[in-house]
């Protein structure tokens, strides 16, 4: 068993990673859908989303660990630069 967890802004680019997850995952894995659009009370969906090193949605993580495809795709300062920004 799997803990899947997805992070999402509950916006139509998220639903179709949230959906593929849902059908390839396997019946005894346990997935957990945060939207952090509409974060949870206690706010430890935002903490866990630090915590994996979220900079991008959606994102997936599984057994704790957010997957490759996730993995500091944020936007710098020097991206924001290099496209003429704040110059």
């Amino acid at each position: 068993m799997k803990k899947i967890e997805i992070f999402t802004a509950g916006c139509p680019f998220c639903e179709p990673a949230v959906a593929m997850v849902k059908e390839m995952a396997n019946p005894e894995d346990q997935i957990i859908t945060y939207n952090l659009a509409k974060p949870c009370e206690a706010k430890s969906c935002i903490a866990t989303a630090e915590k994996y090193g979220v900079e991008r949605l959606p994102a997936i993580a599984v057994d704790g660990q957010l997957i490759g495809c996730c993995k500091n795709i944020g936007i710098s300062k020097q991206d924001l630069v290099n496209a003429g920004i704040g110059a």
